[in-house]
């Protein structure tokens, strides 16, 4: 993605299912799973680059021991950081009582971080301040071992205030309002409930108070908890956390909005947001790693028994679909193959826009994220390509000659490397006063790779604000001299907000609307504009399920292809000499390519929950009053 947008936090959970001392016999180390969290965090860190947080509990320890660590940070690298904190605890505490070195039972008793139970996070913040506080996991404490929570998320609440507003009726006094902390103190009254209830009624069956607590970590249920936490959520959310005694959990939202993937054997239970990331960290097959299924949860009691437990009632599946096309590492089976197909199912427009002429064509992409939906174009290049060949041989028979049929097979799709960002250059784009000159320098390009008077065809994975190609890469692949330029987008446009955790939040942010404000300009039909505001604002106290997106009848009056088109000519620069063509993605081959993934709200404003509709209704009324802010 050309536009730098930030976007999904990434979650892992290890849970080991062995002692300690197994993994020191088996592997050389006691420090097995915090060497496993690390790669699982590392594989991925697409997913996160403003923090990183790692949370551990270790089971059965004395009172007076310490059984939780958390360690955070802020930093640059903000994953090595956190490895190299525990590094160093590890390390100084081996250098200061050589006795710990190789006996397992002292390691565990005296240095943090050791544990059976471990949480990673990485953050990509999509509001707020990118601060300590803001980084996950987040911990609730209490001296009694049940009540201690530890919680980290992949996700966002649409209803924050409604949330907030619960808790204060609960007559609890939330230090701010922010999603987190509301889920996580929603999640920690209902924990002190069940533990108080279970208390009481151990009680009452004799036993002591000593006695009590073995039993309530034994017989709390965790399903029970989340069930009642997370009746009135309303986001895209997988949920993680651990409870202090031992237990964990993974939930995933009742649309799927957000991916959860699990495995289980007889040494270890994983959870993560990315399939690849367990199959390379636990080197197991991708048959052998489930999907969690939207609305359950994946438990995991402090003996080690794992369960899946249907928590809220499972909607219609709507699995983001920018996970697929974007987020997501590429290196999953299943959406290498998807990207690939994107950039199949779009070559037809692609081959509409050069007239067929493929031999004056260059191919190539931006950025590296566009690399595998360029090889299914290009392929599919090559695919149309041989059957011409094949007609063309056919139509001249037994007479062809050794030149012709040489001339014949010697057209191919000319594929080039034409533009390379220059990394280093991001960190200094800053300031707003200097920020277009420097933005004009983050691409390269590789001179001579475009014949004068060619088409140049360039893949994106999707154009989001179109900010970086109007002020840097249409500017510079213009020196190159071609004929036209042709922007292809292996996403659809994309037109309202995301409200579940990515950082798109502002309608006016996004080319495709300010395309379909400027259709409403030239075709004077701004008065629909002020209808739709006053819709939106008809809205703003009815109750979310009757809510209606009614920023949909701002782009009902135009076809995508003109829309398109508007998009060209808003993000062509001046003095450009070539052409400029955008070329979008079909919602129907985007759904074609991604059929397990039919969440499209940001093309279609077809949210899955009713928030959605709220957030986006607000966005357009901040839209028309010009306020800069985020509409949830």
């Amino acid at each position: 993605m050309s536009d730098a947008i930030k976007h999904e936090c990434g979650i892992s959970v290890i849970r080991l299912l062995k002692p300690l001392e197994y993994y020191k016999k088996k592997y050389g180390t006691a420090f097995y799973g915090v060497n496993k969290m690390y790669l699982m965090m590392e594989k991925q860190h697409n997913r996160g680059q403003d923090g990183a947080g790692f949370a551990s509990i270790k089971l059965d320890m004395e009172a007076g021991e310490r059984y939780m660590s958390r360690v955070r940070s802020v930093d640059q690298k903000p994953i090595q950081d956190i490895f190299a904190q525990i590094n160093r605890r590890i390390n100084s505490a081996i250098v200061e009582h050589p006795e710990y070195a190789e006996d397992v039972a002292l390691q565990k008793k005296n240095i943090p971080y050791i544990g059976e139970v471990l949480l990673g996070h990485v953050r990509y913040g999509t509001f707020g301040k990118n601060s300590i506080e803001s980084v996950h996991p987040f911990l609730r404490q209490n001296n009694w071992m049940h009540r201690n929570l530890i919680v980290a998320g992949n996700f966002n609440m649409t209803n924050v205030h409604e949330l907030f507003d619960n808790l204060v009726q609960l007559g609890q006094h939330p230090k701010e309002m922010a999603d987190t902390v509301t889920v996580m103190e929603k999640i920690g009254h209902f924990l002190d409930d069940e533990v108080a209830k279970l208390y009481k009624q151990i009680k009452k069956e004799g036993h002591t108070k000593m006695q009590a607590s073995p039993l309530i970590a034994e017989r709390l249920k965790v399903h029970k908890i989340l069930r009642r936490a997370a009746k009135n959520w309303d986001g895209g959310y997988a949920m993680a956390g651990l409870l202090g005694h031992g237990d964990a959990f993974v939930l995933r939202d009742p649309s799927g909005i957000r991916p959860t993937y699990y495995y289980k054997d007889d040494e270890v239970v994983v959870v993560a947001s990315e399939r690849p990331a367990i199959q390379t960290v636990f080197n197991v097959g991708y048959e052998k790693i489930q999907e969690l299924d939207p609305g359950h949860a994946i438990i995991i009691k402090k003996n080690g028994e794992a369960a899946i437990k249907e928590i809220l009632e499972p909607r219609e599946r709507k699995a983001c679909s920018f996970e697929r096309i974007y987020f997501s590492r590429g290196s999953d089976k299943e959406i290498y193959q998807e990207r690939k197909e994107l950039g199949k199912l779009i070559f037809p427009k692609i081959l509409s826009a050069i007239d067929g002429n493929i031999k004056k064509t260059v191919f190539s992409y931006i950025p590296n994220t566009a690399e595998t939906s360029f090889f299914g174009m290009v392929k599919e290049a090559q695919n149309y390509l041989n059957k011409k060949k094949e007609e063309q041989i056919l139509a001249l028979g037994p007479k062809i000659t050794s030149e012709q049929l040489h001339e014949i097979l010697e057209v191919r799709p000319r594929i080039e490397k034409v533009a390379i960002k220059d990394a280093k250059l991001r960190t200094f784009i800053t300031q707003d006063s200097s920020r277009d000159d420097l933005v004009a320098h983050v691409y390269d390009i590789s001179y001579g790779s475009v014949d004068k008077g060619d088409n140049l065809v360039i893949i994106d994975d999707s154009i989001v604000r179109g900010t970086t190609l109007k002020k840097s890469i249409l500017r510079i692949l213009d020196r190159l001299s071609p004929k036209k330029i042709i922007v292809v987008s292996s996403a659809p446009q994309i037109r309202y907000p995301d409200c579940y955790g990515i950082d798109m939040a502002k309608l006016e942010d996004f080319i495709a609307f300010r395309a379909a404000l400027a259709l409403h300009e030239d075709r004077d039909t701004l008065h629909t504009v002020k209808e739709i505001y006053d819709k939106c604002l008809e809205q703003v106290h009815t109750r979310d399920r009757e809510v209606v997106n009614f920023v949909k009848g701002f782009y009902a009056p135009f076809t995508a292809e003109e829309i398109s088109q508007k998009i060209g000519e808003l993000l062509s620069p001046e003095g450009i000499r070539a052409e400029v063509q955008i070329i979008y993605q079909t919602i129907e081959n985007l759904h074609q390519a991604c059929p397990k993934n039919l969440g499209d709200w940001y093309f279609t404003g077809n949210y899955p929950t009713p928030g959605g509709n709220r957030v986006v209704n607000r966005a357009f009324i901040n839209f028309y009053e010009g306020k800069n802010q985020r509409a949830y």
